[in-house]
């Protein structure tokens, strides 16, 4: 029963008229429960019209570091990494996040230099952004139903050991109301996730390319040994050459020294060099003897049929 109620019996139980300001009740515990009952109604007013003017200023606020983002370390040289988020950030696409049910890619993104809802990065590293515009209430951004700009901030940060961090934020403001919508997580992930994929594909361009490296190094180490077999076998068949034109060279001094020809018809192969020796055959002219003894009128010789005996010195010649 309310106070007025409570009241409006007790006058007509009474008799008593209605006075000119109402009371909520004579007893003084009925005034106080009134008034407490009007001062929770009041308070709670208060709140319900206070909580949403306060909600949309502390998103509109600027973040300048930290965020509800998702980081990851990963293996890899910062240079690599670097690259990696580079390729991401200019892939046109806003990963983990859609508008339209019949086309779950959301294309369009631009790199961006700076962002005006996570303003500038305090902290250590090197900072990316990219921004889509237009966007209609998209996917996995909390309580969004307006059209607005999707921004992304990437910050990769130099570890040890060949390692770097990276930090993926999202958020998603609204045009009009200028109210800020954090992501459920999708699109940090699936950035991070493009992230890692991308770093795999350079780590096994790099392993390839280092394969191809040491197969051509191999390929040239083999080239080149067989180059060194083809030159030593050149050169040992050079000197072959050499050797046997040398032994040629030495073979035809000799015969040019030892070997003599039969001047001319008649010529006979004397036992002893004396010109009352026995003749031991006739020779025919340009009959090749070997000289055995060299005397100062007289050669001891030996003929093709192996007979040994004396000619004079006028009686043969030198061989062409």
């Amino acid at each position: 029963m309310s106070c007025e109620e409570k009241n409006a019996r007790r006058r007509v139980l009474s008799g008593v008229s209605a006075p000119r300001r109402p009371w909520c009740g004579a007893a003084s515990r009925d005034r106080s429960r009134c008034w407490g009952f009007r001062g929770l109604f009041f308070l709670f007013s208060l709140v319900l019209l206070a909580a949403p003017h306060t909600r949309s200023a502390r998103a509109a606020q600027p973040q300048s570091s930290g965020g509800e983002g998702y980081s990851v370390v990963l293996d890899g040289s910062m240079a690599d990494v670097l690259r990696a988020v580079e390729d991401v950030v200019n892939d046109g696409i806003v990963h983990g996040t859609y508008v339209y049910e019949k086309e779950k890619t959301l294309t369009g993104a631009v790199a961006a230099d700076s962002s005006a809802h996570f303003g500038q990065w305090q902290g250590p590293g090197k900072v990316f952004y990219k921004v889509f515009n237009g966007a209609v209430a998209p996917r996995h951004f909390k309580n969004s139903s307006d059209i607005g700009t999707i921004s992304v901030r990437y910050v990769v940060q130099e570890m040890k050991d060949a390692k770097a961090r990276v930090l993926v934020d999202a958020a998603f403001v609204e045009d009009a109301r200028r109210t800020a919508h954090a992501s459920d997580g999708s699109v940090e992930s699936s950035e991070l996730k493009e992230i890692t994929d991308h770093l795999q594909q350079i780590h096994l361009a790099e392993q390839q390319a280092e394969e191809a490296v040491q197969q051509r190094n191999q390929q040239e180490a083999h080239e080149a040994a067989q180059a060194r077999q083809r030159e030593e076998e050149r050169a040992r068949l050079l000197a072959a050459q050499t050797s046997e034109q040398s032994i040629e060279q030495h073979v035809s001094k000799l015969r040019h020294e030892l070997v003599r020809l039969v001047a001319g018809p008649g010529t006979e192969l004397k036992s002893a060099p004396f010109h009352g020796a026995i003749s031991l055959e006739g020779l025919k002219p340009n009959t090749e003897v070997v000289v055995l003894i060299v005397t100062p009128y007289w050669y001891g010789v030996e003929t093709p049929a192996g007979h040994r005996g004396w000619l004079r010195r006028d009686q043969v010649k030198p061989i062409p």
